[in-house]
Order: structure tokens, then sequence, then C-alpha cells
């Protein structure tokens, strides 16, 4: 899949451009890993799930989420890097089964994924700062961590609001 917004998109609405990535968070008993999908206009995180492996259902898992909740039946383009887990042909299958396209980067270049990496560096960098013993815990600090974000947390480039008053909006 051909990168799709690397010349620029204008944003006019939240669940026109979705980002993806996976990062690993580290507990005491092993790795763990993130899957977020995330809206680029809103910067509402809009989809995602913590597992123990690097599996294609975690991200599939992460995009359901997001899906399960999208509110309009707008085109809306899914970007991410070319990780095994988005190219695969079952999470293909579900851009298919709801009609969304599919952008990726050109290679590995994590530029072209700049915000979705952006969101993972906040959570880690501002609220997952003590190390999880295990997995139910890290699931259970994600979740506590998507909320503040989501729905305290403003951010400069929203006017300082939040997400979720940005994607509410619409």
């Amino acid at each position: 899949h051909p990168n799709i917004i690397k010349s620029g998109i204008e944003l006019t609405r939240p669940e026109q451009l979705w980002v993806a990535d996976i990062t690993y968070l580290p507990t005491h008993d092993g790795e763990a890993y993130l899957s977020l999908v995330t809206d680029a206009y809103s910067r509402k995180i809009v989809g995602y799930h913590v597992d123990d492996n690097l599996k294609t259902s975690s991200v599939k898992q992460a995009f359901s989420h997001a899906l399960k909740d999208k509110k309009t039946s707008a085109q809306l383009i899914h970007h991410s890097d070319r990780g095994i887990q988005y190219c695969s042909r079952e999470y293909q299958a579900l851009h298919k089964q709801y009609r969304v396209t599919c952008s990726m980067t050109d290679g590995y270049d994590c530029y072209q994924n700049a915000l979705a990496e952006r969101i993972n560096g906040i959570l880690k960098n501002e609220f997952l700062l003590v190390k999880p013993k295990n997995l139910s815990e890290a699931r259970k600090m994600v979740e506590e961590s998507v909320v503040i974000y989501n729905q305290r947390r403003p951010h400069m480039a929203l006017k300082y609001k939040t997400p979720d008053e940005v994607h509410r909006a619409f």
C-alpha cells in the first residue's frame, strides 16, 4: 500500500485519518506490547490493546475497538508502518470489510508515522512511569492512562482542549 498521506492531508474532522503503531512495555514478568489506534485530527486514542505477544490478533483487537465506536460513515484512512501485523491478510480484511483506505509508510521510516510515535512517547513518558509487575497490571495501567490522556490532558495543538473535547465537537 502506498503512503497516501505523505504529500500532506488537510485534516478537517475526526474519523478522517487514524494512525496506528505498536510499542513495547517492559514488565517485571517480561515484555508487554501496546497496540494503539489514534485519531489524527482530535489526537484521541480510539483503540488500544495490551498483550504479551506481537501477533496480528493484538493489533486487530485495537483496530476493532476503534471501529466499534466509529460514529460516521465518511471515508477513513488508516495509516501505519509496514509491520508484519499491519500487512497481514487478516488485518487487511478488516480494512476491506469496513471500507477503510489503507496507507503505509515507505519502508520502515518512523518519521512517516510521527504522530503515532509521538502518542507512544507521551503515554510512556508521562503516564506509564512505573514498571508494571505483569501483563494484568500493564493492562490496568494502560486503561487508566488512556482515560486520563483522552479526557484530562489538554494539547497545545488542540488549543488546550482535550482529545475527547475535540472529538465530541463533531
